[in-house]
């Protein structure tokens, strides 16, 4: 994946700044099933609750549903990724 930040900067940044860089923009989040969710990173709490808008789910990276607003457990989650702007 590919961001504005070289990775330089990225691997000195904290997980908490990470998370407040990334707040307000396109992420996806893998939860432990293996299912991703695609969407705008709308806020989070100290336990990795999500709420994200205009949400996809995918489910072996077919798009199964489409959510407005989605609210996600932490305990859940797997991990938050960026979203790639670049095709490959």
């Amino acid at each position: 994946l590919r961001s504005s930040h070289n990775m330089g900067d990225a691997a000195k940044r904290s997980p908490t700044e990470f998370l407040k860089a990334v707040t307000g923009r396109p992420v996806v989040v893998k939860l432990n099933t293996g299912v991703d969710y695609k969407g705008v990173l709308a806020c989070l709490d100290g336990y990795m609750n999500i709420a994200m808008e205009q949400t996809e789910e995918y489910v072996n990276g077919q798009l199964k549903n489409m959510y407005g607003d989605a609210f996600i457990r932490g305990n859940n989650v797997l991990y938050i990724s960026t979203v790639s702007t670049k095709k490959r």
